[in-house]
């Protein structure tokens, strides 16, 4: 009797195990459906294609900076390292004529502005100083007329501290760039023509690398990545319009703001 219970208890644990083990046994590995030869042949090629394409948003092919950097807006707009590397107005000066204005001026501020602002009115002010002595004490001309040329120079140096570029932020230094741009891509010495397409596409085209180098910093900031695709969306919209109107006008755009067609035409994903 015990050797017959013996037996039906092998029986069940035999069972029992073969139950367990025979999907490990029995069960065939999944493989992975095979690739043609053309299949792969197609996907290096998609794969060097891809390679090869111009940046959508930089517009230039991978390992092609140059054409970024020889094109007219770049040699036309000023960025914030040359604008760091430029030497500070001095710090004070003894007379008018000592007093310098600073390299790039904030603010809008032109070649007529800097005249009037660093020249006439500084002159103007020791003017009506002489006037005033001569017609109070003329005996003390010379020593008025010294002190007031060294206060004004002061407030030159002062004044020339104030609007320098370099204290600029962000906005102030894309302020510039627009003003030059737009003398830039107007082509045209008395109209000031900001509406054109071309002025428009290279506006966009240095916001756009703004907002780009800034992702670069701040890599989670969805918002600045949100807008870089409106700016690429808007700037190819502009440059497709352009297009229509005129091919050459278009090409000769491209050309100037180092863009290549291929980051423009066809779908756009950023």
């Amino acid at each position: 009797m015990f050797s017959a219970r013996l037996a039906q208890c092998s029986r069940a644990v035999a069972s029992t195990s073969s139950a367990h083990s025979a999907p490990l046994h029995t069960t065939a590995a999944l493989r992975a459906p095979r690739l043609t030869k053309a299949k792969k042949v197609a996907e290096q090629h998609a794969r060097e294609a891809a390679a090869s394409r111009p940046h959508v948003v930089l517009g230039h092919r991978p390992g092609d900076e140059a054409k970024w950097t020889n094109c007219d807006l770049a040699r036309t707009i000023v960025t914030e390292e040359a604008v760091d590397a430029l030497p500070a107005p001095p710090s004070e000066a003894r007379s008018v004529d000592d007093a310098r204005a600073p390299e790039l001026l904030n603010f809008g501020i032109g070649a007529g502005e800097q005249e009037m602002l660093f020249q006439v009115l500084p002159n103007l002010t020791i003017e009506g100083v002489i006037d005033e002595v001569v017609k109070q004490n003329p005996t003390m001309l010379a020593r008025e007329e010294r002190r007031a040329d060294a206060l004004e120079a002061q407030k030159t140096v002062q004044f020339a501290r104030l609007v320098d570029l370099r204290n600029a932020n962000a906005s102030g230094i894309l302020f510039e760039n627009k003003q030059r741009i737009v003398a830039a891509f107007s082509e045209s010495d008395t109209v000031v023509d900001t509406g054109r397409p071309e002025v428009q596409a290279a506006i966009l085209t240095v916001r756009i690398r703004n907002v780009w180098d800034h992702l670069n910093r701040q890599k989670k900031d969805v918002i600045s990545r949100q807008r870089l695709r409106e700016l690429v969306h808007k700037r190819a919209k502009i440059l497709k319009y352009l297009k229509r109107v005129s091919i050459d006008r278009y090409e000769r755009c491209l050309e100037r703001i180092g863009v290549e067609p291929e980051s423009v035409e066809g779908e756009l994903v950023v």
